[in-house]
């Protein structure tokens, strides 16, 4: 939609609420946090933990993919040029590369977060403690700038609609 020549809003003019810029300071202790969780496992757990932690990386990456792309699918979200594998910090994973309804986003985060952690939970069965752990590490450090922003967000009504870039999060409302 265009405006006209008055200069009244178009359907499509939204407004920022709310704007949470990352900081460098905030990412240079959120790209600390993987070698300090790996340091600790190693001493903890095993030496294998390095190991584990660049094999549970791309699995992780790949459930996130999986479960953010079926809730879409489910909900009757259009995904077909809006959403994308982003390999820039901190918005790692399958992340919307245009503006997204928040509520939307809110659920497919959601799902992220318990389907991940319980699908990390089955793998005490199977794979080494170390393993497991470093899967969870992985998964919640992907997650944690998106739940960050959520966190930051509860107060704000669900209908609005957000945009990542790499230096921040923004929320706008009609």
């Amino acid at each position: 939609m265009e405006a006209n020549n008055k200069g009244s809003a178009t359907f499509y003019q939204y407004k920022l609420i709310k704007k949470i810029n990352i900081t460098t300071a905030w990412l240079r202790v959120y790209m600390a946090l993987p070698v300090i969780c790996v340091v600790a496992e190693t001493i903890f757990l095993s030496w294998w933990s390095i190991l584990y932690m660049i094999i549970a990386a791309p699995v992780i990456l790949w459930i996130q993919y999986v479960i953010s792309r079926s809730v879409l699918l489910i909900s009757g979200h259009p995904i077909a040029k809006r959403w994308k594998m982003s390999f820039r910090l901190p918005w790692l994973g399958y992340m919307s590369d245009q503006y997204i309804n928040y509520g939307i986003f809110r659920k497919i985060q959601l799902h992220n977060l318990w389907i991940g952690l319980s699908i990390t939970a089955f793998f005490i069965v199977w794979a080494p403690p170390a393993f497991t752990v470093s899967m969870a590490v992985c998964h919640l450090w992907v997650l944690l700038p998106r739940l960050v922003t959520l966190f930051r967000l509860k107060s704000e009504q669900k209908d609005g609609m957000l945009k990542f870039t790499p230096t921040d999060a923004s929320y706008y409302a009609q």
